[in-house]
Protein backbone atom coordinates (compact mmCIF):
# COMPACT_ATOMS: atom_id res chain seq x y z
CA UNK A 1 0.00 0.00 0.00
CA UNK A 2 1.20 3.21 -0.59
CA UNK A 3 0.37 6.40 1.78
CA UNK A 4 2.07 9.37 -0.51
CA UNK A 5 1.86 12.50 1.39
CA UNK A 6 -0.14 15.46 -0.30
CA UNK A 7 1.67 17.76 -2.39
CA UNK A 8 0.62 21.60 -2.19
CA UNK A 9 -1.09 22.66 -4.83
CA UNK A 10 1.83 25.08 -6.54
CA UNK A 11 3.58 21.63 -6.59
CA UNK A 12 1.22 19.63 -8.42
CA UNK A 13 1.63 18.66 -12.21
CA UNK A 14 -1.76 20.64 -12.97
CA UNK A 15 -3.27 24.27 -11.76
CA UNK A 16 -6.72 25.10 -11.44
CA UNK A 17 -6.03 28.72 -11.90
CA UNK A 18 -4.08 27.95 -15.21
CA UNK A 19 -7.07 27.01 -16.75
CA UNK A 20 -5.57 23.19 -18.23
CA UNK A 21 -8.08 21.28 -20.12
CA UNK A 22 -8.59 17.79 -19.43
CA UNK A 23 -6.26 17.66 -16.09
CA UNK A 24 -6.48 15.58 -13.74
CA UNK A 25 -9.33 15.92 -11.13
CA UNK A 26 -7.52 15.52 -7.60
CA UNK A 27 -10.14 13.97 -5.58
CA UNK A 28 -10.44 13.14 -1.60
CA UNK A 29 -12.35 9.51 -0.87
CA UNK A 30 -12.92 9.41 2.72
CA UNK A 31 -13.17 5.41 3.46
CA UNK A 32 -16.14 6.29 5.99
CA UNK A 33 -17.07 4.11 9.19
CA UNK A 34 -15.08 0.64 9.01
CA UNK A 35 -17.68 -1.56 10.49
CA UNK A 36 -20.12 -0.23 6.79
CA UNK A 37 -19.51 -1.16 3.11
CA UNK A 38 -17.57 2.36 2.99
CA UNK A 39 -13.98 0.70 2.72
CA UNK A 40 -15.42 -1.97 -0.01
CA UNK A 41 -17.23 0.54 -2.24
CA UNK A 42 -14.05 2.50 -2.09
CA UNK A 43 -11.83 -0.20 -3.19
CA UNK A 44 -14.75 -1.31 -6.10
CA UNK A 45 -15.07 1.91 -7.40
CA UNK A 46 -11.17 2.61 -7.63
CA UNK A 47 -10.70 -0.64 -9.85
CA UNK A 48 -13.79 0.31 -11.62
CA UNK A 49 -12.82 4.04 -12.66
CA UNK A 50 -9.36 3.63 -12.86
CA UNK A 51 -10.52 1.40 -15.93
CA UNK A 52 -11.93 3.99 -17.39
CA UNK A 53 -10.24 6.97 -15.74
CA UNK A 54 -6.71 6.83 -15.46
CA UNK A 55 -5.76 9.62 -17.62
CA UNK A 56 -9.12 11.88 -15.59
CA UNK A 57 -8.37 10.91 -12.30
CA UNK A 58 -6.07 11.53 -8.73
CA UNK A 59 -7.99 9.29 -5.80
CA UNK A 60 -6.84 10.08 -2.50
CA UNK A 61 -8.17 7.68 0.19
CA UNK A 62 -8.54 8.86 3.78
CA UNK A 63 -8.94 6.54 6.39
CA UNK A 64 -7.28 3.30 7.37
CA UNK A 65 -4.69 1.27 5.39
CA UNK A 66 -4.94 -1.86 7.05
CA UNK A 67 -9.25 -1.55 6.97
CA UNK A 68 -8.52 -0.80 3.17
CA UNK A 69 -6.11 -3.51 2.70
CA UNK A 70 -8.38 -5.94 4.59
CA UNK A 71 -11.06 -4.79 2.05
CA UNK A 72 -8.88 -6.04 -1.02
CA UNK A 73 -8.03 -9.59 0.44
CA UNK A 74 -11.77 -9.76 1.23
CA UNK A 75 -12.97 -8.83 -2.59
CA UNK A 76 -9.96 -10.85 -3.80
CA UNK A 77 -8.43 -7.62 -5.83
CA UNK A 78 -5.05 -8.06 -4.82
CA UNK A 79 -3.08 -8.00 -8.23
CA UNK A 80 -5.29 -5.07 -9.70
CA UNK A 81 -4.96 -3.11 -6.70
CA UNK A 82 -1.41 -3.27 -6.81
CA UNK A 83 -1.20 -2.10 -10.20
CA UNK A 84 -3.30 1.67 -9.36
CA UNK A 85 -0.40 3.03 -7.36
CA UNK A 86 0.42 5.70 -9.88
CA UNK A 87 -3.29 7.16 -9.51
CA UNK A 88 -4.30 6.17 -6.09
CA UNK A 89 -2.62 7.16 -2.90
CA UNK A 90 -3.80 6.20 1.07
CA UNK A 91 -3.77 8.75 4.01
CA UNK A 92 -4.26 7.40 7.29
CA UNK A 93 -6.12 9.35 10.24
CA UNK A 94 -7.32 8.24 13.41
CA UNK A 95 -6.19 5.17 15.84
CA UNK A 96 -5.05 2.25 15.55
CA UNK A 97 -8.38 1.14 17.12
CA UNK A 98 -10.72 1.60 13.91
CA UNK A 99 -8.10 -1.15 12.54
CA UNK A 100 -10.00 -3.94 14.68
CA UNK A 101 -13.78 -2.89 14.23
CA UNK A 102 -16.07 -5.82 13.49
CA UNK A 103 -18.27 -5.96 10.43
CA UNK A 104 -21.43 -4.38 11.19
CA UNK A 105 -20.90 -2.73 14.86
CA UNK A 106 -21.78 0.41 15.96
CA UNK A 107 -18.40 2.03 17.38
CA UNK A 108 -16.47 5.08 18.81
CA UNK A 109 -13.53 4.04 17.07
CA UNK A 110 -15.51 3.85 14.25
CA UNK A 111 -17.55 6.80 14.76
CA UNK A 112 -13.86 9.00 15.05
CA UNK A 113 -12.38 7.55 12.42
CA UNK A 114 -14.86 8.26 9.66
CA UNK A 115 -14.73 11.96 11.94
CA UNK A 116 -11.54 12.16 11.45
CA UNK A 117 -11.30 11.12 7.12
CA UNK A 118 -14.02 14.29 6.81
CA UNK A 119 -11.93 16.65 8.87
CA UNK A 120 -8.70 15.79 6.66
CA UNK A 121 -10.35 16.14 3.43
CA UNK A 122 -12.17 18.88 3.92
CA UNK A 123 -9.19 21.14 4.62
CA UNK A 124 -7.47 19.99 1.94
CA UNK A 125 -10.18 21.27 -0.34
CA UNK A 126 -10.19 24.24 1.50
CA UNK A 127 -6.94 25.19 1.33
CA UNK A 128 -7.22 23.76 -2.23
CA UNK A 129 -4.45 20.87 -2.34
CA UNK A 130 -7.59 18.66 -3.95
CA UNK A 131 -10.12 19.51 -6.22
CA UNK A 132 -13.16 18.08 -4.48
CA UNK A 133 -14.42 15.72 -1.48
CA UNK A 134 -16.58 12.75 -2.06
CA UNK A 135 -17.71 10.66 0.82
CA UNK A 136 -18.14 7.11 1.39
CA UNK A 137 -20.83 6.61 4.37
CA UNK A 138 -20.88 6.82 7.99
CA UNK A 139 -23.07 5.86 11.18
CA UNK A 140 -24.35 8.80 13.01
CA UNK A 141 -24.95 6.98 16.11
CA UNK A 142 -21.03 5.81 15.84
CA UNK A 143 -20.55 9.67 15.35
CA UNK A 144 -22.62 9.86 18.67
CA UNK A 145 -20.53 7.05 20.18
CA UNK A 146 -17.34 9.27 19.61
CA UNK A 147 -18.80 11.96 21.68
CA UNK A 148 -19.80 14.10 18.38
CA UNK A 149 -23.14 14.88 18.97
CA UNK A 150 -24.06 16.18 15.26
CA UNK A 151 -26.67 14.39 12.97
CA UNK A 152 -24.42 14.34 9.65
CA UNK A 153 -22.09 14.69 6.98
CA UNK A 154 -24.09 17.93 5.98
CA UNK A 155 -24.24 19.41 9.14
CA UNK A 156 -19.84 18.45 9.88
CA UNK A 157 -19.11 19.72 6.23
CA UNK A 158 -20.88 23.62 7.51
CA UNK A 159 -18.78 23.34 11.08
CA UNK A 160 -15.32 22.52 8.52
CA UNK A 161 -16.22 25.23 6.30
CA UNK A 162 -17.78 28.04 8.76
CA UNK A 163 -20.59 28.54 6.97
CA UNK A 164 -24.20 28.86 7.75
CA UNK A 165 -26.58 28.40 5.22
CA UNK A 166 -26.34 24.89 3.27
CA UNK A 167 -28.16 22.11 1.67
CA UNK A 168 -28.19 18.58 0.97
CA UNK A 169 -29.78 17.92 -2.54
CA UNK A 170 -29.91 14.54 -4.36
CA UNK A 171 -28.76 14.65 -8.13
CA UNK A 172 -29.86 11.78 -10.04
CA UNK A 173 -27.54 12.45 -13.46
CA UNK A 174 -28.72 12.24 -17.10
CA UNK A 175 -26.71 9.78 -18.29
CA UNK A 176 -28.45 6.95 -16.13
CA UNK A 177 -29.50 4.14 -18.80
CA UNK A 178 -31.72 2.65 -16.00
CA UNK A 179 -33.70 5.56 -15.33
CA UNK A 180 -33.96 6.59 -18.79
CA UNK A 181 -35.77 3.00 -19.46
CA UNK A 182 -38.95 4.58 -18.22
CA UNK A 183 -38.40 7.92 -16.93
CA UNK A 184 -36.12 10.23 -19.87
CA UNK A 185 -35.09 13.21 -17.00
CA UNK A 186 -33.89 16.09 -18.35
CA UNK A 187 -30.85 16.94 -20.45
CA UNK A 188 -28.69 17.90 -16.99
CA UNK A 189 -30.75 15.12 -15.17
CA UNK A 190 -33.28 15.74 -11.64
CA UNK A 191 -31.68 17.54 -8.72
CA UNK A 192 -33.70 17.86 -5.46
CA UNK A 193 -32.58 19.60 -2.62
CA UNK A 194 -34.60 19.94 0.85
CA UNK A 195 -35.27 22.97 2.63
CA UNK A 196 -35.18 20.97 6.47
CA UNK A 197 -33.17 17.81 6.81
CA UNK A 198 -31.93 15.79 9.81
CA UNK A 199 -34.71 16.71 11.86
CA UNK A 200 -38.11 14.67 13.63
CA UNK A 201 -41.12 15.28 10.96
CA UNK A 202 -43.04 16.86 14.14
CA UNK A 203 -40.15 19.86 13.89
CA UNK A 204 -40.85 20.45 9.79
CA UNK A 205 -43.87 22.80 10.33
CA UNK A 206 -41.51 25.33 12.65
CA UNK A 207 -38.58 25.35 10.76
CA UNK A 208 -39.76 25.99 7.38
CA UNK A 209 -39.67 29.55 6.73
CA UNK A 210 -39.78 32.03 3.52
CA UNK A 211 -36.72 32.46 3.92
CA UNK A 212 -35.51 29.08 4.56
CA UNK A 213 -37.21 28.20 0.97
CA UNK A 214 -35.95 31.02 -0.84
CA UNK A 215 -32.39 30.32 0.35
CA UNK A 216 -32.85 26.84 -1.08
CA UNK A 217 -34.01 28.13 -4.28
CA UNK A 218 -31.47 29.89 -4.43
CA UNK A 219 -28.38 27.01 -3.98
CA UNK A 220 -30.30 25.06 -6.55
CA UNK A 221 -30.66 27.61 -9.05
CA UNK A 222 -26.36 28.12 -8.98
CA UNK A 223 -25.79 24.39 -9.03
CA UNK A 224 -27.97 23.44 -12.04
CA UNK A 225 -26.81 26.63 -14.11
CA UNK A 226 -23.28 25.24 -13.14
CA UNK A 227 -24.63 22.23 -15.40
CA UNK A 228 -26.30 23.98 -18.20
CA UNK A 229 -23.19 26.27 -18.15
CA UNK A 230 -21.02 23.09 -18.92
CA UNK A 231 -23.51 21.73 -21.01
CA UNK A 232 -23.43 24.10 -23.59
CA UNK A 233 -27.15 23.93 -23.82
CA UNK A 234 -29.40 26.95 -25.40
CA UNK A 235 -31.11 27.18 -22.33
CA UNK A 236 -29.47 29.30 -19.63
CA UNK A 237 -32.00 29.12 -16.86
CA UNK A 238 -33.06 25.92 -14.71
CA UNK A 239 -36.45 25.05 -14.39
CA UNK A 240 -37.37 24.79 -10.75
CA UNK A 241 -39.98 23.76 -9.22
CA UNK A 242 -41.55 24.25 -5.36
CA UNK A 243 -43.09 21.44 -3.59
CA UNK A 244 -46.09 21.89 -1.70
CA UNK A 245 -46.00 20.73 1.71
CA UNK A 246 -49.85 19.55 2.54
CA UNK A 247 -51.95 17.42 0.22
CA UNK A 248 -52.86 18.24 -2.36
CA UNK A 249 -50.95 22.32 -2.60
CA UNK A 250 -53.50 22.88 0.62
CA UNK A 251 -56.57 23.06 -1.11
CA UNK A 252 -56.41 26.74 -0.91
CA UNK A 253 -55.91 26.58 2.65
CA UNK A 254 -58.27 23.63 4.02
CA UNK A 255 -55.72 21.22 4.25
CA UNK A 256 -52.58 24.19 6.06
CA UNK A 257 -51.94 27.32 4.97
CA UNK A 258 -48.35 26.93 4.79
CA UNK A 259 -48.26 27.36 1.06
CA UNK A 260 -50.17 30.46 1.37
CA UNK A 261 -48.51 31.84 3.72
CA UNK A 262 -44.96 30.41 3.12
CA UNK A 263 -43.38 28.87 0.21
CA UNK A 264 -45.98 30.54 -1.95
CA UNK A 265 -44.46 33.86 -1.41
CA UNK A 266 -40.79 32.30 -1.20
CA UNK A 267 -41.75 31.42 -4.79
CA UNK A 268 -42.66 34.92 -5.80
CA UNK A 269 -39.27 36.11 -4.44
CA UNK A 270 -37.47 33.90 -6.91
CA UNK A 271 -39.39 35.04 -9.97
CA UNK A 272 -38.14 38.58 -8.84
CA UNK A 273 -34.77 37.05 -8.86
CA UNK A 274 -35.40 36.46 -12.29
CA UNK A 275 -35.68 32.86 -11.96
CA UNK A 276 -37.48 30.48 -13.40
CA UNK A 277 -39.22 28.96 -10.89
CA UNK A 278 -43.32 27.79 -10.24
CA UNK A 279 -45.03 26.48 -6.96
CA UNK A 280 -45.94 25.18 -4.12
CA UNK A 281 -46.60 22.22 -6.51
CA UNK A 282 -48.51 19.42 -5.33
CA UNK A 283 -45.47 16.52 -4.63
CA UNK A 284 -47.92 13.23 -5.28
CA UNK A 285 -47.30 14.29 -9.34
CA UNK A 286 -44.91 16.92 -9.10
CA UNK A 287 -42.04 13.93 -8.88
CA UNK A 288 -43.53 12.21 -11.84
CA UNK A 289 -43.44 15.29 -14.05
CA UNK A 290 -40.19 16.15 -12.90
CA UNK A 291 -38.62 12.96 -13.71
CA UNK A 292 -40.36 12.90 -17.30
CA UNK A 293 -37.72 15.87 -17.68
CA UNK A 294 -40.68 18.55 -16.97
CA UNK A 295 -37.94 20.26 -14.54
CA UNK A 296 -34.31 20.01 -14.08
CA UNK A 297 -34.67 20.39 -10.16
CA UNK A 298 -37.53 20.23 -7.47
CA UNK A 299 -37.07 22.34 -3.73
CA UNK A 300 -38.62 19.29 -1.36
CA UNK A 301 -39.80 20.79 1.88
CA UNK A 302 -38.60 17.81 4.26
CA UNK A 303 -36.36 14.83 3.84
CA UNK A 304 -38.43 11.58 2.73
CA UNK A 305 -40.67 14.25 0.00
CA UNK A 306 -37.13 14.44 -1.62
CA UNK A 307 -35.14 11.19 -0.91
CA UNK A 308 -38.50 8.75 -1.28
CA UNK A 309 -39.51 9.78 -4.69
CA UNK A 310 -35.44 9.95 -6.32
CA UNK A 311 -34.18 6.67 -4.68
CA UNK A 312 -37.49 4.93 -6.36
CA UNK A 313 -36.10 6.23 -9.66
CA UNK A 314 -32.22 4.61 -8.80
CA UNK A 315 -31.54 4.73 -5.45
CA UNK A 316 -27.86 3.41 -6.67
CA UNK A 317 -27.35 5.88 -8.83
CA UNK A 318 -28.29 9.40 -7.18
CA UNK A 319 -25.73 11.37 -5.52
CA UNK A 320 -25.44 12.99 -2.72
CA UNK A 321 -24.16 16.80 -2.85
CA UNK A 322 -24.07 19.82 -0.78
CA UNK A 323 -24.12 23.07 -2.22
CA UNK A 324 -23.30 26.44 -0.05
CA UNK A 325 -19.91 25.21 0.64
CA UNK A 326 -17.26 27.02 -0.10
CA UNK A 327 -15.92 23.31 -2.05
CA UNK A 328 -17.15 20.14 -4.06
CA UNK A 329 -18.51 17.36 -1.99
CA UNK A 330 -20.53 14.87 -3.34
CA UNK A 331 -21.36 11.67 -1.62
CA UNK A 332 -23.08 8.57 -1.95
CA UNK A 333 -27.31 8.26 -1.30
CA UNK A 334 -27.25 5.53 0.99
CA UNK A 335 -26.19 5.02 4.27
CA UNK A 336 -23.41 2.27 5.53
CA UNK A 337 -25.49 -1.08 5.35
CA UNK A 338 -24.34 -2.93 8.36
CA UNK A 339 -26.18 -5.80 7.63
CA UNK A 340 -24.44 -6.81 4.52
CA UNK A 341 -21.24 -5.05 5.49
CA UNK A 342 -17.82 -6.87 4.42
CA UNK A 343 -19.59 -9.66 2.50
CA UNK A 344 -18.92 -8.53 -0.60
CA UNK A 345 -22.70 -7.62 -1.92
CA UNK A 346 -22.47 -3.90 -1.72
CA UNK A 347 -23.61 -2.10 -5.03
CA UNK A 348 -20.45 0.68 -5.63
CA UNK A 349 -23.08 2.59 -8.18
CA UNK A 350 -23.79 5.66 -6.29
CA UNK A 351 -19.59 5.79 -5.14
CA UNK A 352 -19.13 5.83 -8.89
CA UNK A 353 -20.97 8.65 -9.97
CA UNK A 354 -20.34 10.64 -7.00
CA UNK A 355 -16.62 10.36 -8.27
CA UNK A 356 -17.48 11.21 -11.72
CA UNK A 357 -19.73 14.24 -10.85
CA UNK A 358 -17.37 15.42 -8.39
CA UNK A 359 -14.86 15.28 -11.48
CA UNK A 360 -17.76 16.90 -13.72
CA UNK A 361 -17.91 19.85 -11.56
CA UNK A 362 -14.09 20.42 -10.86
CA UNK A 363 -13.86 20.23 -14.42
CA UNK A 364 -16.66 23.37 -15.08
CA UNK A 365 -16.19 26.44 -16.92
Amino acid sequence: MIKATILPRSDCAYNRSMGEKNRKSRIAITMGDPAGIGPEIVVRSCIELNRQWVDALELLIVGRTSVIQRAVEMLGVADTWRSLSPSISIHDVGDRAADDVKPGEVSAAGGRVAYEALKLATLWAVENDVDAVVTAPLNKAALHAAGIMVPGHTELLAQFCHVSEVGMMLHLPPSNARSEQHFPLGEIGLSVVHVTLHTALRNVFDQLTTAAVVEKIKLIENFCSTLLKAKQTARKKPRIAVAALNPHGGEDGLFGKEEIEIIRPAVEQGLQLGFDVTGPEPCDTLMRRAALGEFDAVVAMYHDQGHIALKLLDMFATVNITLGLPIIRTSVAHGTANEIAWTGQADCESLNQAILVAHQLASAP
